[in-house]
């Protein structure tokens, strides 16, 4: 599709079976099984070609959702690395502490 940029091609692509895919597929077919109800013809056994039509469109949208969400979100951690690095007064890194120091003693009560 032509909404991404040039520079979102060299991001690796988003897996086939993705929670957006599976979800708008999903809504895609109950879609189809609401109008087949809603003009009483039976559900599952009518309009079997929609039902197919409509998860498959429903499976290209959220992967191509999916795509853009992976760029928008490597682009803005690309701008906060970026940040960081213009910027390393800002971002000191903290003094470690092992785990009995942040631990209270532990006394049993008996």
């Amino acid at each position: 599709m032509g909404m991404l940029p040039d520079e979102a091609k060299g991001l690796p692509p988003p897996g086939i079976v993705n929670r957006c895919s599976v979800w708008l597929a999903g809504v895609g077919w109950a879609s189809a099984m609401l109008h087949n109800a809603l003009i009483h013809r039976p559900a599952l056994k009518s309009g079997v070609h929609r039902q197919v039509l409509l998860a498959t469109i429903g499976w290209f949208l959220g992967y191509h959702l999916t795509k853009n969400e992976n760029y928008r979100y490597a682009k803005l951690d690309r701008d906060m690395r970026e940040y960081v690095k213009l910027h390393p007064d800002d971002f000191q890194p903290k003094e470690r502490k092992t785990f009995a120091e942040i631990v209270e003693p532990f006394y049993p009560a008996r």
